[in-house]
């Protein structure tokens, strides 16, 4: 990674603008469920304070449309930083306007505050170069610790940068290390695991480690699609028809590049989407009409496990069953939990279901990392350039 981070630059005593990820799910009464992602900023943020930095904290939550909505206001954000940090955090009440420039400008050092949702602007989401502006207009150094929203090319992701000295936050550092390094000099065997509901949404991704790993483990809704590309019958489980071609020419691929890409042997089904609903485990070659895939089964389990025995790196994105429902959980859950236990392996879990699956087996901190970026950590898998990093000055 040869992007600046905080500690190329000093900070004593100026204004820091920081873009983090503070995106958190809340209840009905607007209380965060789980501070995962306020957590992981506060390493780079209380870098900043204890260096006399003057911190004044933006992010987005959910999506208001460009409009001044306070169901989704950064409120519970600025209470839950200021029980973290120990001081109050003062929330702006505009984005980049009068109170903002106000708090921003009686900051002192090792203060911070905390803009208000920068998408309640229109102009956020255009990266409209007068809101980009402003952003700049507050602050002397501009810094990105939002892997999350770094595949976005907004005002507060990207185009602040054009106006100001800009670097990386330590989670962002992390991110690029850790996931950089799996992809471009991997202990092997390297071993990935796809999950989740759609070839399509996994495209690129497929592609792109099938020119990195040793073995591939499919799973999830996807393993359906590729089975229908095979002529399997596949009752009602979730596929798609017009991707039967690119199934299998993604194994096709596999075979080319000698990656070994495994599809379940057999399979936990259901007649229906709920925890009630009758269930039955088949090879995958039996798949009955009228009933739907919805876990791996054991023999799967196992097959996945003596693959994953031996790997030096692990990267794992989607669930490989509907670990929402409990009785179609286990799969999912018996991976998380054989990946806790291997010795000197890499474990990097990405996109945003699996690290839920992760954290609802209560295992994030066995994994050696959990990537705070769903799409974007799809992105950069698949190599693609993401805004929100390229804008980052380079150190040399």
């Amino acid at each position: 990674m040869n992007k600046k981070t905080v500690k190329d630059i000093d900070v004593s005593g100026k204004k820091v603008l920081v873009r983090c990820d503070f995106n958190v799910p809340l209840d009905e009464n607007k209380n965060i469920t789980d501070t995962t992602r306020i957590v992981a900023a506060l390493p780079t943020i209380k870098y900043l304070l204890e260096n006399n930095a003057k911190v004044i904290l933006c992010s987005h939550l959910g999506r208001p449309k460009g409009e001044f909505n306070m169901e989704y206001s950064l409120a519970p954000v600025a209470k839950e930083l200021s029980n973290q940090l120990g001081f109050e955090v003062k929330l702006a009440k505009d984005v980049t306007g009068e109170d903002a420039h106000n708090l921003a400008n009686n900051l002192k050092d090792g203060e911070a505050i905390l803009l208000e949702n920068v998408r309640f602007d229109p102009r956020e989401e255009k990266n409209d170069d007068t809101l980009s502006e402003e952003f700049a207009s507050l602050a002397d150094i501009y810094v990105n610790d939002a892997f999350g929203a770094c595949h976005r090319a907004h005002a507060s992701t990207a185009g602040v940068a054009k106006y100001l000295p800009s670097a990386c936050g330590f989670l962002m550092e992390k991110e690029l290390k850790v996931l950089g390094g799996a992809l471009d000099n991997p202990r092997r065997p390297f071993v990935a695991i796809l999950g989740g509901k759609k070839v399509s949404d996994k495209i690129g991704v497929i592609d792109s480690l099938l020119d990195k790993v040793d073995t591939l483990l499919i799973g999830g809704g996807m393993a359906y699609t590729f089975f229908k590309a095979q002529g399997r019958n596949v009752g009602n489980s979730i596929c798609e028809e017009d991707k039967l071609d690119l199934a299998l020419s993604l194994l096709e691929k596999a075979k080319q590049k000698g990656v070994k890409l495994l599809l379940p042997v057999d399979n936990n089904l259901g007649k229906e989407f709920s925890n009630d609903t009758e269930s039955m485990i088949v090879k995958s070659t039996e798949i009955p009409d009228e009933w739907e895939g919805l876990d791996i089964g054991p023999e799967t389990i196992e097959l996945y496990k003596k693959e994953l025995q031996n790997a030096k790196t692990v990267l794992w994105n989607g669930p490989i069953g509907v670990f929402e429902l409990d009785k179609f959980a286990v799969g999912t859950m018996e991976i998380a939990k054989f990946l806790a236990n291997l010795d000197d392996c890499t474990t990097i879990i990405g996109g945003g279901d699996s690290v839920a699956a992760v954290a609802k087996a209560g295992l994030s901190d066995k994994m050696t990392h959990i990537s705070t970026g769903g799409g974007a950590s799809l992105e950069f898998i698949e190599g693609k350039a993401l805004p929100g990093i390229e804008c980052i000055e380079n150190k040399d």
